[in-house]
């Protein structure tokens, strides 16, 4: 009798390893254990739990995740309106949503909680879809390294909104003064690095006058 590897069994079945774990755990499936406790899968059971249609007839599993540079725009309800969207659209499409996480960060930061569980959960196989409001919210650089390392995952990324946040060129700068603070500190010492650092958050000043300003002209003209 043929036994495959969880790998091959799970290429076979279209889906991570993990989720044949998962799968176990909630008797969907059963391997075949070898002396050594690693999991086998013999092609009878593979082809009983293609037939039987139990996989391909559950609703997909998503999780959410919502990302803010600032506690003001936390307390603003920013979060809650992008999570509250999402949940829409996972309802809309039918999925199941397996759990929601945020983060009030910037976008450059590595060390997030939220995005460290969303990392967690798809490496476990716990979901199929990773709702976000905008690419950015997700990382301000590197997407494509976050979005491949779900892809190796099982995990498909979808962006729901058409328009961005109004905060985003406000945020972009933050980001940008993080990046040229760093940089300029290592090159002109702390005191060069302080004058640039002043100069950035005089041009924060500004986009965040002028956003205000479109924003208050805008609904005069509505």
């Amino acid at each position: 009798m043929e036994l495959l590897t969880i790998s091959k069994a799970a290429k076979m079945l279209g889906a991570h390893p993990n989720s044949l774990r998962n799968w176990e755990k909630r008797g969907l499936i059963k391997p075949v254990r070898l002396p050594g406790g690693q999991r086998r899968y013999s092609m009878d059971e593979l082809n009983r739990v293609l037939s039987s249609g139990q996989l391909s007839g559950e609703p997909e599993a998503a999780v959410l995740y919502a990302r803010v540079s600032t506690k003001k725009l936390a307390d603003a309800s920013n979060l809650e309106r992008q999570i509250e969207r999402m949940r829409q659209y996972a309802r809309g499409k039918g999925y199941i949503i397996r759990a929601e996480f945020t983060d009030v960060a910037s976008g450059l930061n590595q060390k997030r909680r939220g995005l460290a569980n969303v990392l967690k959960l798809a490496e476990q196989g716990e979901y199929k879809k990773l709702l976000i409001a905008y690419p950015d919210r997700l990382a301000r650089f590197g997407y494509s390294y976050i979005e491949r390392h779900l892809k190796y995952c099982g995990v498909e990324v979808i962006a729901i909104a058409e328009e961005e946040l109004d905060d985003t060129q406000t945020e972009l700068v933050r980001d940008l003064l993080s990046i040229v603070t760093s940089f300029s500190a290592r090159l002109y010492g702390a005191r060069g690095g302080k004058r640039v650092r002043q100069g950035l958050r005089e041009l924060i000043a500004g986009v965040e006058q002028d956003e205000k300003t479109a924003k208050e002209n805008k609904e005069a003209a509505d």
